[in-house]
């Protein structure tokens, strides 16, 4: 099959890459459609040691493994675990200490025409949800936990750092709060997006310090990092949401969050090089590798 390859920091597009064969308990999915993100990008750079297919965010049709699946469109959760660690049996897979990750770690990803995961993974799309709406999951699903692990009430002060695909997301979920929001970034262009839907913006020096009660770090960077800090009240909350390459010195969400302004471009398969060089571009949001044809119902 053809699938992105990386390798020694290098990408390349192969033709000669066998299929997945999923073990007892996965499925054999093909793949619509993909989408670069920063973790694929800071992969390329050097920020895991990884060889291998890259890609985790995916939309594709189930082409084997459990009836019911068979010809539904899914999204999947990418970590999967052993199941019988302490982590899982705990309840948190997420970080299970024996789990492989799509694209990531240890499991080949989604820039390919096939990928495999287990069923227990698999989330279907309605049909009503389009293949690009449904591709931001993974990073929306990011972007929620958020209030899964923080309380964020009305009444609080939160500062989103950053104006990235990520923060960008964080912000619209962020909003649907009631929460007074402050998103500050460097690109005029993005934060409009944001603007646009009555969120308020402003620039990096538009954060005062001491002063948020929660504070939503975007960018990656370790200035960012700072600006978020600093800008905490005393025992304020700082959330980190974001891939750091070097070291630091009822769905509601459909009806709150648009992630269409977010797709910036479309390249087919085989022409991933020139996709991840176009995501690498300053400014630039989602890039989307069309990977399969979806078939009529």
């Amino acid at each position: 099959m053809i699938a992105i390859w990386l390798e020694d920091g290098r990408l390349v597009v192969r033709h000669d890459v066998p299929p997945p064969e999923p073990p007892r308990g996965e499925t054999l999915i093909r793949v619509l459609i993909a989408g670069i993100c920063n973790t694929d990008l800071e992969l390329v750079r050097g920020y895991y040691p990884y060889t291998g297919i890259l890609g985790h965010e995916f939309v594709g049709i189930v082409e084997w493994g459990p009836e019911a699946l068979i010809g539904r469109r899914v999204v999947g959760e990418i970590n999967a675990s052993c199941g019988s660690c302490r982590e899982c049996s705990a309840d948190r897979p997420r970080h299970c200490r024996n789990r492989t990750v799509l694209g990531i770690a240890g499991r080949p990803g989604a820039f390919a025409e096939y990928l495999a995961l287990p069923a227990s993974n698999l989330h279907m799309v309605p049909s009503e949800v389009s293949m690009e709406a449904a591709v931001f999951t993974e990073p929306l699903a990011a972007a929620l936990e958020i209030q899964e692990q923080v309380t964020v009430a009305p009444t609080d002060r939160v500062l989103v750092v950053g104006d990235g695909k990520l923060g960008l997301l964080v912000a619209q979920s962020l909003a649907a709060t009631g929460c007074e929001l402050l998103v500050i970034g460097r690109h005029r262009a993005k934060l409009e997006l944001l603007a646009a839907r009555g969120i308020r913006t402003g620039l990096d020096a538009d954060a005062e310090s001491a002063s948020f009660d929660v504070a939503v770090e975007c960018t990656g960077n370790a200035e960012g990092f700072e600006i978020a800090r600093a800008a905490l009240r005393p025992r304020g909350t700082l959330a980190m949401k974001s891939t750091y390459a070097g070291r630091l010195t009822v769905d509601a969400s459909a009806l709150v969050v648009d992630v269409m302004p977010l797709v910036h471009a479309r390249y087919p398969l085989e022409e991933g090089v020139a996709a991840f060089e176009h995501a690498e571009r300053p400014g630039v949001l989602k890039v989307l590798l069309e990977v399969g044809v979806e078939e009529a119902a």
